[in-house]
């Protein structure tokens, strides 16, 4: 059986650690590349580092923050954020990324999955989506709509539907964020993750709504998700990567322990 993985996301703005709920109310909680370094030397899989105003400003991504936590750790390490050519995925990768993220510039033009997943390998691309839960509609059947720009614009694009074009277009890993789970450490939105995992092939990352060790447990299970996106259990010190590794793997999870 294939190791699940914890990855945290360290969203960042003007450089500080930032943490949103329902990615509004977003307060400065640290620094991103103390925490990148402490994770890492607890047994960390992975971490995802997003530049939250990137693209809402229209502006290119910190290549000096990307380039200091690159340094610090020696897990697979993604970025997101304002990410809009191939020109500015290689940036990334030079600076040590090891994976590109894109959101918000794939959801306007799809087209962008295939170029960089044809410039640097499906197995580096990485197609983030928002959603959020809306009324089904003609348009959006599953009632999960793909929103961009930090949640600030609806797109009109079933989540669904989205999830089995990016796979089509390249995508090698999927991170399924629910708006409405975001920050309210209630717990991940099962039925999203369930139904996106059921309908593409590739792995599924899970965010959104991580507060206890249960949560971890029910998203790598009932919500068929490949890993779990954590961000304020780890933040805010409640709990540690080796002990939520402990847990889970003491309720029969595979998980790779240590580096």
């Amino acid at each position: 059986m294939l190791s699940r993985r914890i990855i945290s996301c360290l969203d960042v703005r003007d450089g500080h650690l930032a943490k949103s709920v329902k990615f509004v109310n977003t307060k400065n909680i640290g620094d991103p590349i103390e925490k990148a370094r402490a994770y890492y030397e607890d047994g960390l899989d992975e971490l995802v580092f997003y530049d939250i105003t990137a693209s809402s400003e229209k502006r290119d991504i910190m290549i000096d923050v990307v380039e200091e936590v690159a340094s610090q750790i020696f897990i697979p390490f993604s970025v997101g954020g304002g990410i809009r050519s191939v020109a500015d995925a290689t940036k990334l990768r030079l600076a040590g990324a090891e994976k590109i993220n894109i959101n918000s510039a794939a959801a306007k033009r799809p087209e962008l999955i295939r170029e960089i997943s044809d410039a640097i390998g499906a197995q580096s691309t990485v197609l983030s989506m928002d959603v959020l839960a809306v009324p089904v509609t003609a348009v959006i059947p599953s009632g999960y709509e793909i929103v961009i720009n930090g949640g600030r614009k609806a797109m009109g694009m079933d989540a669904i539907e989205w999830a089995k074009q990016s796979e089509q277009l390249g995508a090698g890993e999927l991170v399924v964020n629910s708006i409405d789970a975001d920050g309210t450490r209630e717990g991940y939105e099962l039925k999203l993750t369930r139904v996106v995992a059921d309908s593409v092939r590739i792995p599924i990352i899970a965010s959104g709504g991580a507060g206890k060790p249960e949560h971890l447990y029910d998203v790598l299970t009932d919500g068929g998700a490949d890993a779990a996106l954590i961000a304020s259990m780890l933040h805010y010190g409640e709990y540690t990567v080796s002990g939520l590794k402990q847990y889970l793997a003491g309720r029969g999870i595979a998980m790779r322990m240590g580096h």
